[in-house]
């Protein structure tokens, strides 16, 4: 997901593997599999919790353990190594984070307004629009032929900032739709994020010859609790979900699409180079959705949380289309530049 042995580094037909998208980092085999199969846990998940709701009653208070799972995994495929982004490139990846904790937050409270949504619903919205990026988005920069260092740093550090960053924007913006509680969701972003994604790289420093061999793995276990997450919270909500579900999906597929675009552009802005530009994109159109939903759970509603549950299904979707297309823009131009 997050790291590739250095023999394979090294050597791109190792194992099967693809030649490193620029920046070095290349996932595991296993992983390009896993995440373009997202999608489909997430809709078939999605669907059991529509059609059969009770059978998730009473699942709500599992939720943040089960994104702690999530998150443990997360923290099993990090290395030093992921951070070291930050000290080589520290304006790249703080425009990074700017760029992600500005542009989505700011969307989902303008989409949460332009679209005249209900208060749940409009603080479901900018939650996912304040929460870190997308535990997804290094291995679709990676599919995107994009700077995956640059990628995997932001997504890190902003996952590390979220307790501190995550609670006083959703305060700020989602505050005059609900009360919210910024303190007690500090609490929560530090049981279910931070100390599992430190647990997990402690794990993987003391144990990681033994935990290199399950990598591949970890992919589909984050992809069955995502789907289990999906279901919880869309049953919890299948009532409401009948007459918001179009409404919902408008919203998360502008909030994505803009994030997406606009990530892309601040990248280009800043003459960051195209592959970077790529990073960009997805480390701002694409969210850590299951903190999301299990925030909006806690602190809100069932009905808050359905944003954040279409988002988790939807930005796998829509990342998985944009990273082949960019990824076909990009040989074609190497091919170009090949030829003269």
């Amino acid at each position: 997901m997050r790291s590739e042995s250095k023999n394979s580094a090294a050597d791109p037909s190792a194992r099967g593997a693809e030649p490193p998208a620029p920046g070095g980092h290349t996932p595991p085999p296993a992983a390009r599999p896993a995440r373009t199969a997202i999608p489909q846990p997430g809709h078939a998940a999605g669907a059991a919790g529509l059609a059969t709701p009770g059978t998730f009653s009473g699942w709500a208070p599992n939720v943040p353990y089960l994104l702690g799972v999530i998150m443990f995994c997360m923290g099993l495929t990090m290395t030093p190594q992921d951070f070291s982004g930050v000290v080589k490139r520290p304006w790249a990846v703080a425009l990074g984070l700017v760029a992600h904790y500005v542009i989505m937050p700011g969307l989902g409270w303008l989409i949460a307004n332009a679209l005249g949504l209900s208060p749940q619903l409009a603080a479901g919205v900018i939650l996912v629009g304040c929460a870190p990026s997308g535990t997804a988005s290094n291995v679709v920069t990676y599919l995107a032929r994009g700077d995956v260092a640059l990628s995997v740093s932001v997504a890190t550090v902003s996952t590390v900032l979220a307790p501190l960053v995550t609670p006083p924007l959703t305060l700020l913006l989602a505050g005059e739709f609900l009360p919210v509680d910024a303190g007690s969701m500090v609490t929560d972003i530090l049981k279910t994020v931070l100390l599992p994604v430190i647990g997990g790289l402690v794990v993987r420093l003391v144990a990681g010859r033994y935990i290199h061999r399950v990598l591949g793995l970890l992919p589909w276990l984050s992809a069955v609790t995502i789907g289990v997450i999906v279901a919880v919270v869309v049953a919890a909500s299948a009532d409401a979900i009948k007459s918001a579900a179009a409404l919902v999906l408008l919203a998360v597929v502008l909030h994505n699409g803009l994030g997406l675009a606009l990530g892309y552009g601040a990248g280009k802005v800043a003459r960051l180079g195209a592959p970077a530009s790529r990073a960009m994109a997805f480390e701002v159109g694409m969210q850590n959705s299951g903190l999301a939903a299990s925030l909006a759970a806690a602190h809100f509603s069932p009905l808050a949380a359905l944003p954040a549950a279409v988002f988790s299904v939807w930005h796998n979707v829509s990342g998985a289309v944009v990273a082949a297309w960019m990824s076909y823009r990009a040989r074609g131009a190497e091919q170009r530049a090949a030829n003269g």
